[in-house]
């Protein structure tokens, strides 16, 4: 099957969530996660509903006003599923988790590859559906990551997941540089990301697109040397920009109105 590697990174994933999960006391499903106004219980819940409402479960009601934190029609999805499953104990919501995750790879394993390049809604607009599932692996993969850092329980993770959130937020910084920052021509970046998964993304502004480039001929306008977690912890929106420029691991070398720029625009996730 041409798409094996998604199904294999998501079960990688959620079978990590379990393992982390199942083990705890009943109390720290109700810890604090990165995600504002999200617990344990929550991630879990939004996780457990967006694969329900993939096969087709209808979204629950809302009641009362939507928290400040929810910014467009996905996070009110979210907040749906969420709120639905609150009052849950956590162990519950987690087996639902569980078993709901244990159908969708089911149910992926059966699709043909004609199925997995059908175009069709995801939350980044219509793609094929390789492209959404791909999505929810750096969904899941981050969320994995908040669970750890609510239970301080953090690790390093080198699977499939953290190859997929360190590929997708490397094919971001093009859109960030030349779209959302709209760098002048000339302008060119360096980005050296240490760690296993590290890489190096060199990108030059020219016509107005930030294109990637083999080699600079001179020193970059902006060199950035960061571990590959910060970047994706910050893509993620998960840490601001000063927590990013200033970390003891970050160097910056060349324009440093450009490097808070770029740390300001990094935060790319929905």
């Amino acid at each position: 099957m041409a798409y094996e590697w998604i199904i294999d990174a998501l079960d990688d994933t959620w079978s990590a969530i379990d393992r982390l999960v199942r083990p705890q006391p009943p109390s720290a499903y109700d810890a604090a996660t990165p995600c504002p106004g999200w617990s344990v219980r929550d991630v879990l819940s939004h996780l457990l509903g967006f694969e329900l409402m993939l096969r087709g479960a209808p979204v629950p009601n809302f009641d009362g006003a939507w928290p400040a934190y929810v910014h467009n029609p996905v996070g009110e999805l979210n907040e749906a599923f969420v709120q639905a499953h609150r009052r849950e104990p956590g162990i519950e919501v987690l087996n639902l988790f569980r078993d709901a995750c244990e159908d969708s790879l089911r149910a992926l394993r059966a699709l043909s590859d004609e199925q997995w390049e059908k175009v069709g809604w995801s939350p980044e607009g219509e793609r094929p559906y390789h492209r959404f599932q791909e999505t929810r692996v750096l969904d899941s993969w981050i969320h994995l990551q908040d669970i750890r850092d609510a239970l301080l329980q953090p690790e390093d993770d080198h699977g499939p997941g953290e190859e997929i959130v360190l590929n997708r937020f490397e094919a971001a910084l093009p859109y960030v540089l030349g779209k959302k920052m709209k760098a002048p021509d000339g302008t060119t970046l360096q980005m050296n990301l240490s760690g296993r998964q590290g890489r190096t993304i060199q990108l030059a502004m020219k016509e107005g697109r930030a294109v990637s480039v083999a080699t600079l001929s001179q020193p970059a306008t902006l060199e950035m040397t960061t571990p590959a977690s910060l970047y994706w912890r910050r893509c993620a929106g998960r840490i601001s920009p000063e927590a990013f420029l200033e970390a003891s691991a970050t160097d910056v070398r060349g324009d440093k109105g450009l490097a808070r720029a770029l740390a300001s625009e990094l935060a790319i996730m929905i």
